[in-house]
């Protein structure tokens, strides 16, 4: 009896393990016309990245802050560098 679930064990392991690989076909051949369909594609695809405007940098918090609140720089706050407070 043990004999028997320790085959169907590994028999159902081993049917998992098979069903992962894929087989491989190959890769059909492309006629001219679908290569040169994929170049016009890719060509017009890299025109429209180019298309599209940058961004500049944001103020992501800029809806948080009152319209009155100074805008401080980092250079402001850090102060003097090598001079200790006394």
């Amino acid at each position: 009896m043990r004999v028997v679930l320790v085959a169907a064990t590994i028999l159902a392991l081993s049917g998992t393990a098979f069903a992962q690989a894929v087989p491989k076909f190959g890769d059909p051949d492309k006629t001219p016309s679908e290569i040169a369909a994929e170049k016009a594609a890719e060509k017009a695809y890299r025109k429209s990245l180019g298309n599209i405007p940058d961004k500049g940098p944001g103020d992501p918090w800029g809806v948080v802050r009152s319209p009155e609140a100074p805008k401080t720089t980092a250079t402001k706050a850090k102060g003097k560098a090598g001079t200790t407070p006394n």
